[in-house]
């Protein structure tokens, strides 16, 4: 072998292990990769699924989640937060007495609890919708908040357009039942069914449960009776309550924390539940579409309400009344001070993986470059924004003392120290520049 070979074989060795050792060091340096939320396999036996933590409505799983589908009486939702809203603005009150159309007195499914001819309250109304998803009383309450299921269709579809569903997400009755179901009083219109996504049902569900918690008192109730002279109670059909802990017939299903929300059956939608528990001051809203029976929907929950509390926390990321590197002072004018340091108003809380350490982007801005004095502690004088992953989140940056107004002689000093220092400075700048 010549003496050009073995120097040229010698030259292949070294860059062979170079590479080698280059691409050990690579791979040692990538960062972890997170798994994403969608991807972990937690074997759900429906359609779709989502999870989602309520406060911050972070998506911590889902599957399918897009895919519009029947969702039977979580429909009732939207009629729900409709009815609450119209309480909250004084159109209606708990205690007004609504009579019944013919056709809420006809529509079959649950319920059947309504006659002819007779009045009820609001509230004994709405008890029937969310603890026994009684039909009846749901379009009851649609005719006396709407007029007519018609224009209460609207006002579910353009409250639906208000909270950012998809648009393969509509309504087209109060009760989610099908048009097939309704017979005679089948709307009018082109869509075919109701449709939503499981993302849409949870959106709904954050949203009721953000601006009308009181929802809760009504689907935690695990039975009651719609009349007191009834002789049997209605029965929520909401195994996993919390409060059916001590039915021997529920047992088996019931889970810690759960108080809501919504369940749904029809031929078409199969068997569907919307679900909410909270835990440790945490809050998650499931959903399952489209499962094979009315047990396995609670089947299901538990296993994403399980990975969910098991698996994450709230983390305060920014904790209140902390100063934030990106603005720590806000300039002031005419004030004993020249700026005034400012902290955040609340916590910034986000839902993070237990043991991990978030990493946030945090940014800053005062709401005006120098604000006059005199300021008290409180005042809001910026906003610091905080993101974590897809989820961002502003709060307020507020003064952390006070500051008074400076006196003239104060403001003239200043005046005069700031105008020699503004010389001297450019003096000593062009003295530099010279040598």
């Amino acid at each position: 072998m010549g003496a050009w070979e073995t120097r040229w074989g010698r030259w292949i060795a070294r860059v062979c292990c170079l590479t080698v050792l280059a691409n050990a060091l690579f791979m040692f340096k990538q960062p972890p990769q997170v798994e994403a939320a969608d991807a972990v396999n937690l074997n759900i036996q429906a359609k779709a699924a989502i999870l989602i933590e309520a406060s911050t409505g972070q998506v911590l799983y889902e599957m399918n989640a897009d895919e519009p589908l029947p969702p039977a009486s979580m429909s009732k939702m939207m009629t729900e937060y409709l009815v609450m809203e119209a309480i909250e603005s004084g159109k209606i009150s708990w205690d007004d007495k609504v009579s019944p159309s013919q056709y809420a007195v006809d529509v079959i499914g649950s319920g059947q609890l309504i006659g002819p001819n007779e009045q009820y309250t609001v509230q004994d109304l709405f008890g029937a919708m969310s603890i026994y998803s009684a039909n009846d009383a749901t379009v009851a309450l649609a005719e006396f908040v709407g007029t007519t299921e018609e224009n209460f269709v609207k006002m579910m579809n353009d409250t639906a357009k208000k909270m950012g569903f998809s648009p393969n997400s509509f309504f087209i009755n109060a009760t989610g039942l099908s048009r097939a179901d309704l017979g005679k009083y089948a709307p009018p219109g082109t869509e075919p069914e109701t449709l939503i996504t499981a993302r849409d049902a949870a959106k709904l569900a954050y949203y009721i449960i953000k601006d009308h918690p009181k929802v809760l008192e009504f689907s935690s109730t695990p039975s009651k009776k719609f009349r007191p002279t009834d002789k049997s109670p209605m029965i929520n059909w909401n195994w996993m309550l919390e409060g059916n802990k001590d039915n021997p017939n529920f047992r088996p299903y019931v889970y810690e924390g759960l108080d809501g929300l919504k369940t749904g059956h029809t031929d078409e939608a199969g068997y569907c539940f919307t679900g909410t528990a909270e835990r440790n001051g945490m809050r998650l809203i499931s959903v399952v579409m489209n499962t094979s029976s009315e047990a396995q929907r609670f089947v299901e929950t538990r296993k994403l309400l399980d990975y969910g509390f098991n698996n994450f926390e709230i983390k305060s990321v920014v904790p209140a009344k902390s100063t934030v590197d990106a603005l720590k002072t806000v300039a002031v004018k005419k004030g004993v001070k020249v700026d005034v340091p400012v902290v955040t108003a609340e916590s910034v809380d986000f839902v993070v993986k237990k043991g991990e350490t978030p990493q946030p982007e945090i940014t800053a801005a005062p709401l005006e470059p120098a604000k006059s004095a005199p300021i008290a502690q409180g005042d809001v004088l910026g906003t610091v924004k905080v993101k974590l992953g897809d989820v961002e989140k502003q709060v307020d940056l507020i003064a952390a003392e006070d500051v008074g107004k400076g006196s003239w002689f104060r403001l003239m000093m200043r005046g005069i120290k700031n105008f020699f220092g503004g010389i001297f400075t450019g003096i000593a700048n062009g003295l530099k520049n010279l040598f």
